[in-house]
């Protein structure tokens, strides 16, 4: 397949703009996935790290969407021909707090379309920067990585796997199954059908099982440093997604203190121990 980037790069500097209410129904349904015990969030309760991913969902329309799930390309999203589009990772900046109840805005803006030639075929990058504004104004800023790629060589070696740190002080265990999958995929409305179902992930795209979602991933990952460290307020949060996480068998969120007082490191390992995830963190005084 000819890639042709120069007209793809024409997506640049476009932007879309969304408005929205901080929910408690949506935060609710995400601490009871992340299996948290909290009352039921009322107004002015502050959404935690990764609680934005809960608003500004998809509005495609049912006849819109295209066999996996996704929406057709071309409108806001680049027309790559790529079959394959994955969540890569990002870069988040934390500012002032959203609360349950406040009125929000999302404006969204393709910053960057490049694309290389990797080991397995053409990958095409595009980086989109979403600026998250509540009552108090600027609450967010990340740069979402996404990456599209060609269909799955059954033929092709697996990659070498990257090993994990081995000095990890904090562990948890989840052991991913439909049911998780299926309610963090309603709670974002993403219709992508490798997150639920199996039919579609292991006959048409060629994994071996349901692929647990990279965010969701990136969520437990933030989770755990507020677990460990629930008095102080994140500010930023890097994380990029090494190989895919399957729910076929139990993989481990892990981290440790960073180099400096206010910093973490934070891994995912998956069922084979080999690295899937890997962020990093940086906290303020709340």
């Amino acid at each position: 397949m000819s890639i042709d980037i120069d007209h793809l790069r024409q997506w640049i500097g476009r932007s879309e703009e969304r408005v929205d209410t901080a929910t408690a129904a949506q935060l609710a349904g995400l601490l009871a996935t992340l299996d948290h015990d909290d009352p039921y969030p009322v107004a002015g309760v502050p959404i935690p790290p990764a609680g934005h991913w809960l608003y500004f969902l998809s509005r495609t329309r049912q006849s819109g969407l295209g066999a996996d799930g996704h929406g057709h390309r071309g409108e806001f999203l680049p027309p790559v021909e790529l079959p394959r589009r994955m969540w890569a990772g990002g870069r988040i900046e934390f500012f002032n707090a959203i609360h349950v109840g406040d009125a929000i805005k999302r404006i969204s803006t393709i910053k960057d379309v490049s694309h290389r030639q990797g080991k397995t075929g053409d990958l095409v990058f595009v980086i989109v920067q979403h600026e998250i504004f509540g009552p108090d104004g600027l609450s967010v800023r990340e740069d979402h990585d996404i990456v599209y790629r060609g269909e799955a060589d059954p033929g092709a070696p697996a990659p070498k796997p990257q090993p994990v740190p081995d000095d990890g002080q904090w562990v948890r265990e989840i052991r991913p199954n439909p049911i998780l999958l299926f309610r963090y995929s309603a709670l974002t409305f993403n219709g992508h059908r490798i997150h639920y179902d199996l039919k579609y992930a292991t006959e048409e795209e060629g994994y071996p099982g349901l692929i647990v979602h990279g965010p969701l991933m990136a969520t437990l990952l933030m989770d755990l440093a507020m677990r460990e460290y629930p008095d102080r307020a994140l500010r930023r949060f890097s994380y990029r997604a090494v190989s895919p996480v399957f729910d076929t068998g139990a993989f481990t969120v892990n981290g440790k203190p960073g180099g400096s007082v206010n910093s973490a490191e934070l891994w995912i390992a998956n069922e084979d121990g080999a690295l899937a995830m890997k962020a990093d963190a940086e906290f303020g005084d709340d």
